[in-house]
């Protein structure tokens, strides 16, 4: 079975079956009993879009879920595979072409671009896919 990930967070709005939450994302640092000496904590406030599993109210302190598998998914898709398909690029064009590696570099990156852009094709799919659960913590 998927481990789970989980944040606490707080419902600003609900709209049909979906909840706005924000989550405050913390640091690893957070943790550290040195973090009062240490400038570099941090925490940041972020505000997502989860699927109520029950009924939910504005002001209500909810869990936030997802499956740790489709966060890796995620991950693959949000910053791997545009690593690979720029060098990939690189690779191809350097080998291929007399180009001057300012032509290559740039081709590579406008390669990340036209990723970027099918990915954003596919958004509503993905969404669908990669989406976050609320429920009332107990």
């Amino acid at each position: 079975m998927d481990e789970l990930i989980r944040h606490s967070g707080i419902v600003l709005r609900t709209e049909g079956e979906t909840a706005e939450v924000e989550i405050v994302q913390t640091s690893a640092c957070q943790a550290c009993k040195a973090q009062s000496m240490c400038l570099s904590s941090e925490s940041q406030q972020r505000r997502i879009s989860a699927r109520m599993l029950e009924p939910l109210q504005p002001g209500d302190r909810v869990e936030v879920m997802v499956r740790e598998r489709l966060a890796w998914r995620a991950v693959l898709l949000a910053y791997v595979l545009p690593f690979v398909v720029m060098v990939a690029v690189i690779a191809v064009l350097d080998y291929a072409t007399t180009w001057s590696e300012a032509v290559v570099g740039t081709l590579s990156l406008c390669s990340i671009a036209v990723y970027y852009l099918i990915l954003s094709l596919f958004r509503n799919k993905l969404q669908r896919r990669f989406s976050f659960t609320a429920m009332k913590e107990n």
